[in-house]
């Protein structure tokens, strides 16, 4: 298990398509939720469709946290598929 988890991290710390891949990741996923975050809150509906204004920001906020979830989620597969491109190179199985 030990060295398992020490060709783990070897593999890692060589493999910069997989750490950038990871960094752009949280980098777009927190960016999405900050600005989906903003966005929404400068949202405002004035006159007769002031009482949607709290359901259309829901709205458009799950939009933006389904867009982050996706971009995490694709750069995660991404790294999986660099990580494991550099394992075979750097151990050959």
């Amino acid at each position: 298990m030990r060295e398992a988890l020490e060709e783990f991290w070897v593999v890692l710390a060589y493999s910069t398509k997989t750490q950038i891949a990871i960094l752009f990741g949280l980098g777009f996923f927190v960016g999405t939720m900050a600005a989906g975050d903003y966005f929404t809150s400068h949202v405002v509906l004035h006159g007769i469709l002031a009482p949607l204004t709290d359901v259309i920001r829901e709205k458009i906020a799950h939009q933006y946290d389904k867009v982050a979830w996706a971009a995490l989620f694709s750069f995660f597969l991404l790294a999986v598929r660099c990580y494991k491109k550099d394992h075979k190179r750097f151990f050959g199985h």
